[in-house]
C-alpha cells in the first residue's frame, strides 16, 4: 500500500504579488497586539450613560466591534487554553506565515516596499513594526480610537513610545534594550522616518512622546512615489531616454566616468563605499549630459536638486539637502547637485552648509555628482564615501568640430557657408549647448523668412550668443558692436595690428586645432591686446569693431569698480567675470585699467603690494582666458614690461592730427544727415584740435541746433557747438576764420 504523501503546509504558501498584500497582513497582526493588550488592561464595564459622551469615551463594546476579528477568532478557539494564550498563538502562526510569504515574494523578485525600506535604511525586525504601528492610522481612522482607549485618553489618538513598547516586548527587560530604538541617532530618527512633536511633547518623558509617520513615508510604503512635496521647485525627477547615451557615445568624459562607476560597483553590488564625483569645469560642458547618458546606461533614474534653490528655499539647507538625498534613495535614484558654485565660491563662509552636503548625500545616496566651475575637496573626508574631484575641460577644437559636424548634419537647410571648424573656433560648445543653438537659430531663420527659410552664419552666430551665461550681464555692461572698419580713424600700422587681431582669432581652429598647437601650448591659447591712449582716441569704438567682426558678445568692465580695497575682494570679482565670460565666449574689454597698473617695482608699502597681486592675478586669468580680452589705458607708461610682454597685441590710439582729424569730421555723420555746402572738414580738422570723441559730441550737438532752425547742418551750428565742447572741457575756445 503506498505511502501517502506528507503534505508541507509551508511549501504551500505562495509570496505576496504586492506591497499591501503584506502589509495588510502585518496590520492584522497588529490587530492581534492591540486585542492582547486591551485583555491586560483593566477598565470598567460598559453602561448606557456613556452614551451621550460619544467621541470623548470610548467603551468596551466600542472596542469589541472595531476589534471584531480577533473576538470571533479567540472565541472559536479551544476552550482549554485562556483568551490570552490563543491570541499569543494566533499571532504567532500569523507572524511566522507573513515572514514567510514575504521571503518568498522577495526570491520572485517583487518589490515589497516595508523590507525595501528596511534594508535601504538598515532598520531592525523591531523597527519595522514600529513603522507599522505607526502607518495604522494613516489607513484607517479606528486605529486612533484603539490607541486613545489603550492610552486612556480620547487626545492621544497616535502611538506613544509606551504603546510601541508595550505591544512589542514581552518583559521589562526587552522594553529597556528596545528603547534604544528611539535615540536621535537610531535610523528611525536619523533618517526622519518617524518624527516626534517637539513642540507639544518636548519636555515629556520619552515615554510619554508621541510619535508619527513621515508623509513620505507613508506614501513610499503604501507605492506612490511622487517626490516630497517640500521638494517642489527645488528638484526633478528624470528618466533618462534611449537617445541620450547614443548622442554622447564616444565623449570621453562619458566614457572615463562610465568605466570607473562600474569598477567602483562590479554588476550594481551594494558592496563598497558611497561615491561622490565632483565634476568642476566650465558650465554647459555636456556634464548634465554625460550623468543622463549614464543613468540611462546603468537603466537607473536621476533626481536633480538645485543647491543655489535649496540655499534660498524656505527651508533650513540641511532640512532640504537631508529629505533631497533621503529621495535619491527611495527612488534608488542617482544624485546630481546643480549649481554648487553658491557654496564652493566661499567654502569657508558656507562650511555648514557644504558638511550638511556631504554628510547627506553619503548617507544616503550610493552616486552622487555634485556640478560647480571651481575645484573643492571636503574638509576631513567621509569614511562612509569615496569623493573624487574631477576635471572637466573645454573639448579641444577637433572634438568640438566634430560636435559641430554631428549637430550640423542633421539639419538639411543649412546655408553653403556654413564652416563646423569656424563655428568650433568661435563657439567652444558641448553638445548640448550646440543642439540648443541650432534649434534657436532654426527658429531665427523661421521667422525672418516663414515660408523659405534657410540657417545663416549670422543666424547661428546669433544664437549661439543666446546660449551664452546670463549672469556676465550682472557684473559688465554689454555693448551692442554699431561699428564698423569705415568708421574708424586710425594711423595705418595700428588698422593693420586690429584686423590681424580678428584673422588671428579668426583662424585659431586651423592653427590650435588642424596643426595641433592646442596640444602644445597649456596657457595664453586666447588673444590678449592693450590699447593705449588718451581718452576719446576710439579705443572703445576699436572693441566695437573686432565684436562686430567676429560676431561675438563684447562686454565692457570698469576696472574702477571691480577694484575694492578689501583684501581678496578684487581677485574674487575677477574670478567671476572670467568664469562667466568663458561660458559666455565674450570679448571682454578692460576700461580704465589704470585703476589697477601701475609700476610693480615701487613697493612701498603693504597695500602696494598686495596691488602687485592683484595685478598678477589678472594677467594668470587672461592667461588662462580662451578668449579675446582687451586692456584700455589712457597712460601705458603706468604698466610694468612684464605685463607687457604678455600681451599679444598692443595697439597705441595716438592724439589725431590734422589729417586723421579731417577723417574723424567725415565719417562722424551718418549719410542721411543734411549736410549744408559750406561744411568745411579741413577747416574744422585744422581749428577743433580735439580726439575722435570729442569731435562725434561736437557733430551730434550742431544735428540738434540745425534740427531746432529747421535748416541744414552749417558751419555756424558746428562752431556753436566746438565752442561748447571746449566749455566742457574747460578750455577757452574762439574760432579765428
Amino acid at each position: 500500500m503506498p505511502t501517502a504523501a506528507v503534505r508541507n503546509p509551508v511549501a504551500e504558501l505562495a509570496g505576496y504579488a504586492s506591497s499591501w498584500e503584506c502589509l495588510s497582513d502585518w496590520l492584522r497582526c497588529l490587530d492581534l497586539r492591540l486585542r492582547r493588550q486591551i485583555l491586560d488592561q483593566p477598565h470598567a464595564p460598559d453602561s448606557d450613560p456613556f452614551s451621550s459622551f460619544a467621541g470623548l469615551v470610548i467603551t468596551d463594546e466600542e472596542i469589541s466591534r472595531l476589534l471584531p476579528s480577533s473576538t470571533n477568532a479567540a472565541r472559536q478557539m479551544d476552550g482549554d487554553r485562556t483568551e490570552q494564550q490563543k491570541l499569543e498563538h494566533a499571532l504567532a502562526e500569523l507572524q511566522n506565515e507573513v515572514q514567510l510569504r514575504q521571503g518568498a515574494a522577495l526570491r520572485a523578485g517583487v518589490d515589497l516596499a516595508l523590507p525595501c525600506l528596511a534594508e535601504l535604511f538598515g532598520l531592525t525586525a523591531f523597527e519595522e513594526q514600529c513603522l507599522i504601528i505607526c502607518l495604522a492610522p494613516e489607513l484607517d481612522r479606528k486605529y486612533e480610537k484603539l490607541y486613545a482607549y489603550i492610552q486612556d485618553d480620547a487626545n492621544r489618538t497616535k502611538p506613544s513610545v509606551d504603546l510601541v513598547l508595550n505591544l512589542l516586548c514581552g518583559s521589562q527587560t526587552e522594553k529597556l534594550n528596545a528603547r534604544s530604538a528611539f535615540d536621535p541617532h537610531a535610523p528611525l530618527f536619523k533618517f526622519k522616518l518617524i518624527q516626534i512633536d517637539l513642540v507639544a511633547d518636548g519636555q515629556k518623558p520619552l515615554l510619554s512622546r508621541a510619535i508619527k509617520l513621515d508623509d513620505r513615508v507613508v506614501n513610499f510604503l503604501l507605492g506612490h512615489n511622487q517626490l516630497d512635496a517640500r521638494l517642489d521647485r527645488l528638484a526633478q525627477k528624470v528618466l533618462p531616454q534611449e537617445g541620450d547615451a547614443e548622442s554622447i557615445d564616444g565623449h570621453e568624459l562619458y566614457q572615463r566616468v562610465l568605466e570607473f562607476v562600474e569598477g567602483h560597483f562590479p554588476k550594481r553590488s551594494s558592496v563598497g563605499r558611497n561615491l561622490v564625483l565632483h565634476l568642476h569645469g566650465p558650465e554647459n560642458l555636456d556634464k548634465r549630459l554625460v550623468v543622463d547618458a549614464l543613468c540611462h546606461k546603468l537603466a537607473l533614474p536621476l533626481l536633480v536638486g538645485d543647491v543655489e534653490a535649496m540655499k534660498a528655499g524656505q527651508l533650513p539647507f540641511g532640512q532640504a539637502m537631508w529629505l533631497l538625498a533621503r529621495e535619491a534613495a527611495l527612488q534608488g535614484a542617482v544624485l546630481c547637485l546643480e549649481n554648487a558654485d553658491c557654496l564652493l565660491a566661499e567654502p569657508e563662509k558656507h562650511r555648514l552648509e557644504l558638511n550638511a552636503l556631504m554628510e547627506a548625500a553619503t548617507a544616503f545616496s550610493r552616486l552622487t555628482f555634485i556640478f560647480a566651475s571651481r575645484p573643492w575637496q571636503p574638509q576631513g573626508g567621509a569614511s562612509k564615501s569615496l569623493f573624487l574631484s574631477v576635471a572637466v575641460s573645454r573639448p579641444d577644437l577637433r572634438y568640438c568640430q566634430l560636435l559641430w559636424d554631428r549637430g550640423l548634419a542633421a539639419h538639411r537647410r543649412l546655408a553653403d557657408n556654413i564652416d563646423s571648424a569656424v563655428l568650433a573656433g568661435k563657439f567652444r560648445f558641448g553638445l548640448n549647448q550646440i543642439q540648443a543653438a541650432l534649434i534657436a537659430a532654426e527658429n531665427l531663420a523661421r521667422w525672418r523668412s516663414p515660408d523659405d527659410w534657410q540657417i545663416t552664419g549670422a543666424d547661428l552666430s546669433a544664437a549661439c550668443r543666446t546660449q551664452s551665461s546670463p549672469k556676465l550681464g550682472l557684473l559688465a555692461q554689454k555693448i551692442e558692436p554699431k561699428y564698423t572698419w569705415n568708421e574708424i580713424v586710425l594711423p595705418r600700422d595700428d588698422l593693420a595690428q586690429l584686423k590681424e587681431l580678428c584673422e588671428r582669432a579668426r583662424y585659431r581652429h586651423r592653427v590650435y586645432g588642424d596643426w595641433g598647437f592646442d596640444r602644445a601650448l597649456s596657457l595664453g591659447k586666447g588673444l590678449n591686446a592693450l590699447f593705449s591712449g588718451p581718452p576719446g582716441t576710439g579705443k572703445t569704438m576699436a572693441a566695437e569693431v573686432i565684436g562686430s567682426e567676429l560676431q561675438l558678445d563684447l562686454y565692457r568692465i570698469d576696472l574702477s569698480q571691480v577694484v575694492s580695497k578689501y583684501i581678496g575682494e578684487t581677485e574674487k570679482n575677477l574670478h567671476q567675470i572670467f568664469v562667466e565670460a568663458q561660458a559666455a565666449h565674450a570679448i571682454l574689454f578692460f576700461d580704465e585699467a589704470d585703476a589697477l597698473f601701475g609700476k610693480r617695482s615701487e613697493v612701498k608699502d603693504a597695500h602696494d603690494r598686495y596691488a602687485n597681486i592683484e595685478v598678477s592675478y589678472l594677467l594668470q586669468k587672461m592667461e588662462e582666458y580662451e578668449g579675446v580680452a582687451i586692456l584700455a589705458t589712457n597712460l601705458r607708461e603706468n604698466i610694468d614690461e612684464a605685463f607687457l610682454r604678455r600681451m599679444h597685441f598692443i595697439v597705441d590710439f595716438p592724439f589725431p592730427d590734422h589729417e586723421h582729424r579731417r577723417d574723424i569730421w567725415r565719417v562722424a555723420f551718418p549719410h542721411e544727415a543734411p549736410l549744408a555746402d559750406d561744411v568745411d572738414f579741413d577747416a574744422l580738422a585744422r581749428e577743433v584740435k580735439l580726439a575722435g570723441g570729442n569731435i562725434k559730441n561736437i557733430a551730434l550737438a550742431a544735428a540738434f541746433y540745425a534740427a531746432s532752425d529747421g535748416q541744414t547742418i552749417q558751419m555756424l551750428h558746428l562752431w556753436s557747438a566746438a565752442r561748447r565742447e571746449h566749455q566742457k572741457l574747460g578750455r577757452a575756445w574762439e574760432f579765428h576764420a
